[in-house]
């Protein structure tokens, strides 16, 4: 594999791609440590580094690459249009003008994504002004007592609302280059990014808190977590099908052989974002009313706020598993697919055309995605199940959100870079 890297380097093109990504990071990565203008950078750091500040937002701070409660200009990182993806995605199954675009091919796909830049934008305008509200109020850090903003006034909220949802604009624009001037999806790469810039830290600090023989053994858990999850998301299931020979003029088509590949996980990971999401609300609006002696306010605080609590687990668990079924229903349609394959003259080796190949898809794809919930449900708990054990606090580097984005992004920037050595006829990845 490290030859094949070198050889990728070795190639003028590729070169040039390769930097070309790198360069975009360090940009990204140097926006994620610039503050946002009327931060008080020495108060916002000092209680970062004194109060437990995992909190509601470990999510939106892990995709930010710990540059939200930092309040840096990128604070709101890639969330916004990954939200709006979803949201997208969704709308497409219950809209027929958005599914009518999505058949149009390439231009109807183009008017997609300038719909979702659109909504990414709103947004942003709208996570960056409660994060602001919240850190005017001095309830976003958790405890804090010190003033994260120089001045409360409404012309500093203003442009710190602005420069948050243009630094969103900007993370856009750069993974937008990525993807078409460089290599692998531009998006993914962000995010990935940004979930490696916490990893060192998040390791570093489990050993520092819990002594090097408890990092040893966590490091050692998570090698084996790693290759489970690589081992998981390579897993599909390959339908074979069949396609009848047909003439067309006086040319024969067709008698080709191939599969419909099912993957274990075929949701990827949006359940987790959507169980966590949801379960931000409660907890989100709990923090609004902290100085509350509402008896809903304390019991939130009790059960959903921290994340150790069994019944937050449960909670988030079976959200997963419903959420994994959700989204495997709406963008794998089997009516579709068996229509298509009947249309172009393919079948199902002992399964005949139509209704019976629509009932075949179903069965297989329902079956396969019950280990598929669970595996994201358990992998999902395991930095929660450390909170309770060793104290990790949800910085906890192996497992959840964060394995799952690496591996997922790795394994497909591998495949973008296999391609293209295959192109040229390198030795590598492939044996």
């Amino acid at each position: 594999m490290l030859g094949a890297f070198a050889n990728a380097f070795r190639t003028p093109d590729l070169r040039k791609k390769l930097l070309f990504v790198l360069g975009i990071i360090v940009i990204f990565r140097a926006g994620s440590q610039i503050p946002a203008p009327g931060v008080n950078v020495s108060n916002v750091q000092q209680c970062i580094d004194q109060v437990d500040n995992s909190g509601i937002y470990n999510l939106i701070n892990l995709f930010s690459g710990g540059a939200l409660l930092q309040l840096t200009i990128f604070a709101l990182g890639i969330m916004p249009y990954i939200t709006a993806s979803i949201i997208l995605q969704l709308l497409v199954v219950v809209i027929p003008r958005l599914e009518a675009l999505k058949k149009e091919g390439q231009a109807g796909q183009a008017k997609i994504t300038q719909y979702t830049r659109y909504l990414t934008l709103g947004l942003a305008l709208l996570q960056a002004t409660g994060i602001v509200a919240l850190a005017r109020s001095g309830n976003l850090l958790q405890n804090c007592t010190r003033d994260l903003l120089h001045d409360n006034n409404t012309q500093t909220f203003l442009v710190m609302v602005v420069t948050m949802t243009a630094g969103t604009a900007v993370i856009m624009w750069l993974g937008e280059l990525i993807t078409d001037r460089g290599i692998g999806n531009g998006m993914s790469i962000l995010i990935f990014c940004q979930v490696v810039a916490t990893f060192p830290a998040a390791l570093w600090q489990v050993g520092q808190q819990q002594g090097w023989w408890t990092f040893a053994i966590v490091l050692a858990i998570g090698l084996v977590i790693v290759a489970g999850v690589i081992f998981i998301e390579q897993a599909q299931r390959r339908i074979p099908v069949q396609y009848a020979r047909r003439m067309v003029g006086r040319k024969m088509f067709g008698g080709s052989s191939t599969y419909i590949p099912l993957k274990v996980n075929q949701a990827g990971i949006i359940p987790v974002i959507f169980a966590s999401s949801l379960l931000y609300l409660p907890a989100m609006a709990a923090q609004f009313n902290a100085n509350s002696t509402s008896g809903w306010v304390r019991w939130i605080n009790d059960y959903f706020v921290r994340g150790d609590h069994p019944l937050y687990m449960l909670t988030f668990f079976a959200l997963i598993v419903f959420f994994t079924y959700f989204y495997v229903s709406i963008t794998f349609n089997p009516t579709e697919v068996a229509d298509n394959m009947k249309k172009y003259g393919g079948f199902i080796p002992g399964i005949r055309a139509g209704k019976p190949t629509e009932d075949y898809l179903s069965y297989v794809l329902s079956r396969i995605t019950l280990p598929g919930a669970l595996y994201l449900g358990l992998i999902s708990l395991i930095p929660l199940i450390a909170l309770v054990l060793i104290n990790a606090n949800q910085n906890f580097p192996f497992g959840g959100t964060s394995i799952l984005i690496m591996v997922g992004v790795a394994l497909d920037t591998v495949k973008q870079i296999e391609s293209q050595l295959q192109q040229r006829n390198y030795e590598g990845f492939l044996r």
